[in-house]
């Protein structure tokens, strides 16, 4: 799905700031947690979220072709427009997420000035290990990481779970590594772009926080080392498509943004 220089294919290299061709160590790729995480003990978390979650097995409901997502922040609201046809399995994947409210209280753990903000790591720590080995397959490349879009994260190929980002420049590098946009901001852009992005990169070697150990602890974590990290209050279905009033994109489209990362170059 991307091609790392000189990476080796372990889960402890994916909790390091990988360097990828064409990137500078100050903007590494976006990249999931390490299963280190996983075994979280229940008693660990507060009990308010959908226990759906749990069973990642049985949310399998295919997505509408277009749907919009509301996401209510402590920055304010935004918009996401997804369009299946762009990624069917990253589209469903997060269809599953948000109708089962899994983004509920969770924070952009990972934002990065000028590259993109990160989330998809459950505020608890036993959603998140449900969700650890839960991996779907790639989609192939058919639309730019341009400003606005969103992609799933990944560790290495066929391996995105739920952690996805939101590209707050022009990321066409990303095309190549693999990383499949399925949706845009529609709305609020503004918003996103406002979110707190001071601690930077995340541990080890950075000032923010450790991705096991948000998985293993949730929210409480976060809250105590890094209090200014924006959240998510609510993530919504607000519209699907052949609902009225469509939304109007906030970002354009870029104009030949279709094809394969493989055989396409931004």
């Amino acid at each position: 799905m991307r091609k790392w220089v000189g990476l080796i294919a372990t889960v402890v290299l994916a909790m390091t700031p990988l360097v990828a061709k064409g990137q500078s160590a100050s903007q590494p790729a976006p990249k999931p947690t390490s299963k280190a995480g996983a075994a979280a003990r229940p008693g660990s978390a507060a009990s308010s979220f959908d226990r759906g979650l749990l069973r990642p097995s049985l949310l399998k409901a295919q997505a509408p072709e277009t749907y919009q997502v509301k996401f209510v922040t402590t920055k304010g609201d935004f918009t996401l427009t997804v369009t299946r046809a762009w990624a069917p399995l990253g589209a469903d994947r997060f269809y599953n997420l948000i109708r089962h409210h899994f983004f509920d209280n969770a924070s952009f753990f990972r934002a990065i000035p000028n590259f993109m903000v990160q989330f998809g790591l459950s505020a608890h720590p036993p959603v998140s290990a449900s969700w650890s080995h839960a991996e779907i397959k790639d989609d192939p490349v058919v639309k730019s990481n341009l400003k606005g879009y969103i992609s799933f994260a990944t560790a290495g190929p066929n391996t995105r779970t739920t952690q996805v980002f939101i590209n707050l420049v022009d990321n066409t590098r990303l095309n190549e590594m693999g990383f499949a946009p399925f949706g845009q901001v529609t709305q609020g852009m503004e918003v996103v772009e406002s979110l707190y992005t001071g601690y930077g990169e995340g541990a080890p070697g950075g000032a923010g926080p450790d991705q096991g150990e948000i998985e293993k602890q949730g929210k409480t974590y976060l809250d105590k080392g890094w209090p200014k990290l924006d959240s998510i209050k609510t993530a919504t279905i607000v519209g699907a498509e052949g609902a009225s009033g469509a939304l109007k994109p906030a970002v354009k489209p870029a104009p030949n943004a279709s094809g394969s990362a493989s055989t396409k170059k931004p």
